[in-house]
């Protein structure tokens, strides 16, 4: 028994790793092909507008030739990527264990469950990986200041690691990370559990199997929810970690910075970047997910849901 126990235990090691690797492998792809489009949402919310300003389309447009002029498309591309590499395996792992342990006596997590598992897991993936969000945000910002003839904060990543704990500490690298988690909260709960949910759902009703199609549809519905959930966070998160010790200071903390935007902007203002959010987080998540899924087939790493849900369409077939 000690020896089986030990395999079971080698066995959860090596299934574990597996799906650390093969979830950072698929994020850090995501991540490079949908980079454009979170260089624009990112300006978009940076950008302060009078209540009733708008934000639609032209904007959309507009900030999209300013990147391509400015030469920022891919600037803050490396900390994105760093910050995938410990975000994405600790919230994927974390969520699958969590959902495992509230479907214990057999039965299926519930939609309730799923939510909190994915709010949980990516609260903690967010603090870990907090600050080299914070420097994907500030390169991405930096690039509107070479259009300027303005020379930017930081010339790389490890300029901006030494240089920020240099000027606001090592605290100051976690700037933000309360908006931060809120929103990782928001758009994990979104997104892990739809995706979860849809798909199964998608199974269940022998709409299709687990294929391409399932996942496409299953990572549509999911980046919706997501973005409804957590664009306010995220804008109010981007505008307080674009904060520097040495800049003026706009917002006390992340609830003025809520009160301010929504008082000057109107409400409107903290769903700023939307659309390219949402055209952002479909293509993301259907990369990713399409890749996970497909790599993880071809390596043998399944979890438990996975195996449910696929007994369950054998025997409906």
């Amino acid at each position: 028994m000690s020896a089986r126990a030990a395999g079971d235990g080698d066995g959860g090691r090596r299934n574990t790793l597996a799906k650390v690797s093969l979830s950072s492998l698929s994020a850090a792809t995501a991540e490079a092909a949908t980079f454009p489009i979170d260089a624009i949402k990112t300006r978009l919310q940076l950008h302060r507008s009078p209540v009733g300003g708008g934000g639609g389309g032209g904007g959309v447009m507009r900030v999209a030739g300013e990147l391509v002029r400015d030469g920022g498309i891919y600037r803050g591309l490396s900390p994105a990527v760093v910050r995938h590499l410990f975000y994405t395996p600790l919230r994927i792992v974390g969520y699958e264990n969590l959902r495992s342990t509230f479907a214990c006596g057999g039965r299926e997590a519930g939609l309730l469950e799923k939510a909190l598992a994915g709010g949980v897991s990516g609260i903690v993936a967010q603090v870990v990986a907090s600050p080299a969000d914070l420097i994907k945000v500030r390169m991405q910002a930096d690039s509107r200041l070479l259009s300027q003839g303005i020379q930017p904060r930081y010339t790389g990543i490890l300029d901006a690691f030494t240089e920020i704990i240099r000027t606001e500490g090592f605290r100051g690298l976690w700037k933000g990370v309360v908006p931060n988690a809120h929103r990782a909260f928001l758009v994990n709960m979104g997104e892990l559990a739809c995706y979860d949910q849809a798909k199964h759902f998608i199974i269940r009703k022998q709409i299709c199997g687990d294929n391409l199609y399932a996942h496409t549809l299953a990572s549509v519905a999911s980046g919706l929810s997501a973005t409804t959930l957590s664009c306010p966070a995220d804008v109010i998160k981007t505008r307080m970690m674009n904060q520097g010790k040495d800049a003026k200071v706009m917002y006390r903390n992340s609830y003025d910075c809520l009160v301010m935007t929504v008082k000057h902007e109107g409400l409107t203002a903290l769903w700023k970047g939307f659309l390219p959010t949402w055209a952002r987080l479909g293509p993301w998540q259907f990369v990713f997910w399409v890749s996970y899924e497909k790599l993880r087939q071809a390596s043998g790493t399944k979890n438990i849901a996975d195996e449910q849900a696929e007994g369950q369409w054998n025997a409906m077939e």
